[in-house]
């Protein structure tokens, strides 16, 4: 009789997983006789994670022929270096080891390229692949730093959202949680498309030239037009209303065309395909956020996605029945709509909204 264990193995085969670096698929295939792999809590080196994955061909990577054998340099963030170093070395003694080639690696802080020398093309190619898999692993547990935005925090808009404040903690005030710390700020109400980790300044040219890509895609959607969308109404997105961690503010676009969802779609398609963004869902969740209690302690902290309950260590819930009951269709206000831009996580700038390495308008 087959276990569910070894069912998983199977599927494992059959539909290896797919991981997107760059731009390039690469298929993760099992080869421990244990299944599924569990991952490490440290960055020291098991050799699975990147023998997982098949070698790409040659061809797949710039390899240049040089007297002694063959070349290829790659470029990595400095801060995830030490994932290829590892523990006193041994990951790239390992990696170097496996795959008979030598890795030079610049100095912690550096930034730079990691090169990798061999005497055959395929063992170079083995080392890259297995680099890029390894580096791509942890880049998933590196905390976002940038996200597409549409920012919300139009003079009417604000304006609403204050009036609202002021309602909820006068007739709301005395429930579970709730207090004027929760609510966000209003110079920085935004609506989230995708959230970004991009580690140095090349990453960060980089994301902002595939946005100035996508202005052509997003001019056709708009028709070169600012969109009118109005901010009406609130929704939470977990299942018990009396402890909530996140109230959102719904945003629609006033003609009731899905224009606004067709960009936020396309834009995570986008940076999915490239490789900068994961797609968490199949469309976005057009939201605002206007209370979350991340915020109880740290007023500028950002939450990843649009969970009922992300983080949910050391936060306060709150009781929002009655808020819902007595708000739920609340106006805040219209304005339009004309760029979307890449924003730095905790930052400001002089408008008190977030400041932006890049943008793209809609007219």
């Amino acid at each position: 009789m087959q276990t569910a264990q070894s069912s998983l193995c199977v599927m494992d085969i059959l539909r290896p997983v797919l991981i997107n670096i760059n731009g390039r698929i690469y298929r993760k295939n099992p080869v421990q006789e244990e299944c599924p792999y569990e991952e490490e809590d440290d960055y020291s080196y098991s050799g699975a994670d990147a023998e997982q994955c098949l070698d790409e061909p040659c061809d797949a990577h710039d390899i240049e022929q040089t007297e002694k054998g063959f070349r290829c340099a790659i470029d990595v963030p400095s801060v995830l270096y030490k994932y290829i170093i590892g523990k006193k070395g041994e990951t790239r003694k390992r990696l170097e080891s496996d795959t008979k080639t030598s890795i030079s690696i610049p100095k912690q802080g550096v930034e730079g390229q990691i090169v990798v020398t061999g005497a055959h093309r395929a063992a170079v190619a083995s080392a890259v692949t297995r680099i890029e898999v390894l580096i791509d692993s942890f880049r998933r547990k590196q905390p976002f730093t940038h996200f597409l935005s549409f920012a919300l925090n139009h003079p009417q808009v604000q304006e609403g959202f204050l009036r609202f404040r002021e309602e909820v903690l006068e007739q709301c005030g005395q429930d579970s949680g709730v207090d004027v710390s929760i609510f966000q700020n209003p110079a920085k109400l935004h609506l989230t498309i995708g959230t970004l980790a991009l580690l140095n300044e090349q990453e960060v040219t980089r994301a902002n030239e595939l946005l100035q890509q996508c202005h052509s895609v997003i001019r056709e959607i708009t028709q070169a037009k600012p969109l009118p969308v109005e901010v009406r109404g609130i929704e939470y997105m977990n299942d018990d209303p009396s402890m909530v961690d996140v109230l959102y503010a719904k945003v629609a676009v006033q003609d009731g065309s899905d224009k606004l969802q067709q960009i936020a779609d396309r834009l995570v398609e986008c940076f999915a395909s490239a490789g900068l963004m994961e797609r968490e869902r199949d469309r976005v969740k057009i939201h605002g956020t206007i209370m979350n209690t991340l915020f109880r302690k740290d007023p500028s902290a950002e939450d990843k996605g649009a969970s009922g309950r992300p983080n949910n260590k050391d936060r306060e819930a709150f009781n929002a029945k009655k808020i819902l009951q007595m708000f739920g269709e609340f106006y805040f206000g219209a304005f339009e709509l004309n760029s979307v831009q890449i924003s730095q996580r905790f930052s400001t700038d002089g408008t008190g909204y977030y400041s932006s390495v890049g943008h793209v308008t809609f007219s």
